[in-house]
């Protein structure tokens, strides 16, 4: 077993968030979380690593609910990397890295061999041995993702939950840092927007829309012309030529869509 979401909803204002959303990661799976902007999928990941309460239904590790396993027992199974991560502290990569340790020390106490031990396999990983000394504040913005992986690798996490993680890096940062992730010996949950890296990297996809989860399965399955228009109001081709035969999306010019739903409206409406 592992983590899992079963009819979980969350609201505030009055307004829900996120509304009967079940999820289940399978152990070694990359799950990918598509929809719109305010559709939930932030939310949502902060629900299954525990930092928010469920309004009602449950998330689950190994068939315990979060709240009964406690902060920081979820800490050290479960490992967030946020959109945006940022310090005003002068702080060395190094430095960063081994925040990841938190859950497992006691508080003041110096860095153990297993500490050291977490740290280093997270930074080879990563690929970041050159950079231990270097500022946090000289980095771009694709080294300093790959910081925040290595952080949350050092956790010794089973589950890496990560919040839109290409936001803002160039396609070539993009392409590496989900081909990182998907090589990572642990349980991913990734929000994006960009519907072919999704196809690319993702074992099973989870669209949400309005709070809703409104499509679940591979993504040749869940990535359909249909389910696009009707989640993003957006015209695509999708055809079965993407890496190993997985869906690739091609946008239609947004002035041919304009002009479709032009003539839906009047004839909904009349003159």
């Amino acid at each position: 077993m592992s983590l899992r979401a079963e009819n979980v909803s969350w609201q505030a204002g009055g307004r829900m968030i996120v509304d009967g959303v079940s999820l289940e990661a399978h152990p070694g799976s990359t799950i990918g979380l598509l929809g719109p902007n305010g559709s939930g999928k932030s939310t949502l990941l902060r629900l299954l690593a525990g930092v928010r309460a469920t309004s009602s239904g449950v998330v689950s590790l190994d068939g315990v609910s979060l709240g009964k396993l406690g902060r920081t027992a979820v800490a050290r199974q479960v490992a967030v990397v946020e959109q945006h991560a940022t310090t005003e502290v002068d702080m060395s990569v190094l430095d960063v890295v081994r925040l990841g340790r938190i859950p497992h020390r006691r508080a003041w106490s110096a860095l153990s061999v297993d500490d050291d031990s977490a740290v280093r396999t997270a930074l080879e990983y990563t690929r970041l041995e050159d950079k231990l000394a270097q500022s946090w504040h000289t980095l771009s913005g694709g080294e300093r993702q790959r910081v925040q992986i290595a952080r949350a690798l050092a956790q010794e996490p089973r589950e890496l939950l990560l919040d839109e993680p290409t936001n803002h890096l160039d396609i070539q940062h993009q392409l590496e840092l989900l081909a990182l992730v998907v090589r990572i010996p642990v349980t991913s949950v990734i929000a994006l927007h960009d519907l072919n890296l999704a196809a690319m990297f993702c074992d099973r996809l989870v669209v949400l829309t309005e709070g809703r989860a409104v499509a679940a399965g591979t993504p040749a399955r869940v990535l359909t012309e249909e389910l696009i228009a009707d989640v993003y109001n957006v015209n695509t081709v999708v055809t079965p030529d993407g890496p190993g035969g997985r869906p690739s999306v091609r946008f239609l010019p947004f002035e041919d869509f304009t002009g479709h739903r032009a003539s839906a409206s009047s004839a909904e409406h009349g003159p």
